[in-house]
Formats: C-alpha cells, sequence, structure tokens
C-alpha cells in the first residue's frame, strides 16, 4: 500500500524567542515492512543544524528557532509503501540490547494497578496469547478519549484516571509487559484511518519481543497488530524516547502547539 502524508506542527509564542533547540524524529527509514519512496522537511521560523541517527537508530533532525521568531512550524510530507506483516515486525536489532526494553521510565513503571493487570500475562496458555489479552484488558480499563492526560503523564496516572489515547495504552502495555519480565517498546508512527484523510494526530503502538518470532506489534487503542496502514517512524523505552518533537528554548514565553496530519492512498 503507498501512504502520501503530510505532518506539520506549528508552535507558536506569545512573546519572541531568543533561543530555541529542537530534535524532530520524522523521518521514516526503509525496512523490510516499508519503503520510503520520498520524504523531505520544510521548516518556517527555524533551520535544520544537523541530521543524525540516536541510539534507537531513530532518523533525528536538529532544528535551531531563529532568534526573535513568534512561530515554528515544521512540516514533512511523502510517500511511504508499506508491506503487510501481520504485526510481526521480526527479529532486527540495533545497538540497544534486549535487556534494555525491560528497564523501567519515569513514564513506564508499574504501580499497583499495572501490576494488577501484568497477572493476565500469567493466566493465558502462551505468551502470545497473553499479550493479546493484557491489550483487551487495557482497552476495556482505559476507554480512549475518557480521560485529560498530557505528554508527561505517567502509565500508572493514566490507568488510574480510566482514560487517554494511543500514548497512554502503548505505555499501559508497555509497563504491565515489562513487570512480567517482557521486553517491550514504544514506536511512534502513523496511521491511515480508512475513513478520512485527516488524521487525529500522529500514532503510537507497543511492540514485544517473543522467542521465535522477534518483534511484534500491539496496537491497544484499535484492538489490532500494526498492518499495511501503519508507518514507523521511531522507537524507544517510552513516549519521550520516540517523540515526534522535543526541544528546549530560552525565555518566559507562553507556548501553542497546532497538530495537523494528512494520509491517504
Amino acid at each position: 500500500m503507498k501512504l502520501k502524508i503530510t505532518h506539520t506542527t506549528q508552535y507558536s509564542y506569545d512573546a519572541p524567542v531568543s533561543y530555541g533547540l529542537q530534535q524532530a524524529r520524522l523521518t521514516p527509514v526503509t525496512s523490510a515492512h516499508q519503503t520510503v519512496l520520498s520524504w523531505g522537511i520544510a521548516i518556517d521560523g527555524g533551520a535544520p543544524e544537523l541530521t543524525f541517527k540516536d541510539h534507537y537508530a531513530n532518523e533525528t533532525t536538529l532544528i535551531q528557532a531563529t532568534a526573535g521568531t513568534t512561530q515554528v512550524a515544521v512540516t514533512v510530507t511523502g510517500e511511504v509503501e508499506t508491506h503487510c506483516s501481520d504485526g510481526v515486525f521480526g527479529k532486527v536489532y540495533g545497538t540497544a540490547p534486549l535487556w534494555h526494553f525491560k528497564q523501567d521510565t519515569p513514564r513506564t513503571t508499574a504501580g499497583k494497578g499495572i501490576q494488577k493487570l501484568a497477572k493476565t500475562l500469567g493466566n493465558a496458555s502462551d505468551t502470545l496469547s497473553g499479550l493479546h489479552a493484557l491489550s483487551k484488558t487495557i482497552a476495556t480499563s482505559v476507554p480512549y478519549g475518557q480521560a485529560d492526560t498530557y505528554a508527561t503523564t505517567p502509565a500508572e496516572d493514566a490507568l488510574r484516571a480510566g482514560g487517554g489515547v494511543c500514548q497512554d495504552h502503548a505505555q499501559i502495555f508497555i509497563a504491565a509487559a515489562r513487570h512480567a519480565g517482557i521486553p517491550t517498546r514504544y514506536v511512534s508512527g502513523y496511521l491511515m484511518m480508512n475513513d478520512r484523510v485527516d488524521q487525529d494526530a500522529s500514532h503510537a503502538w507497543a511492540e514485544a519481543h517473543l522467542d521465535g518470532l522477534g518483534w511484534v506489534g500491539f496496537d491497544v487503542s484499535n484492538g489490532i497488530c500494526p498492518d499495511e496502514r501503519y508507518v514507523r517512524i521511531a522507537i524507544g523505552r517510552d513516549s519521550r524516547d520516540a517523540a515526534p518533537i522535543t526541544g528546549v528554548r530560552l525565555g518566559n514565553a507562553a507556548e501553542s502547539m497546532i497538530v495537523s496530519v494528512q494520509i491517504q492512498q
């Protein structure tokens, strides 16, 4: 499936910004599951400083804001051909060892609620079935959009709130699977919803590592494993590692952000 993607992130400030530096993880890479046919990045209110691969091999662009700007807009456009894998990314490994993806982070630490969820894995006949059951349990316990969460919301807090979005679902799944000793990681990217061109936002899901299969994806929010409608962008231990854009700035200016994502065949 060939997917055409346009993704704009626009930051506006109520006062000029003297200095700002952002890391953009917005560039997909070709793999056995997707072929990048074209891709480009355009920046208004800033300029790219350099491009590098981070420690997860995510393609990363360092962007410096123009001194005195009140707006920075980053737009990526391109076309990616995806190949169905039935959710199995496989035995593909980078420099980060599997034990690294068993480590808790502040956003994926399992509290009492998530520890209770993790018992779902022990009740299954095999690990893969247990992970599917865990995904369904999370979707039921944390209905999509039924509570206000933020980019920094830890998984346990989202579970306690009883609602969240794809980021929260992925991190709750990750925290529970890690508590059970399973290497698990966060994936950011895009999902084309069949009934629309304008998507709500970029997307996120989780991958767990299973002996014999390698990495297997679970999209808790939609109750499926990733298929040819998904485009991978970045991975990490949590949403911070794989965030589309992170950065710092100097000054007291208040910031607002607007995100626009369009995906179509």
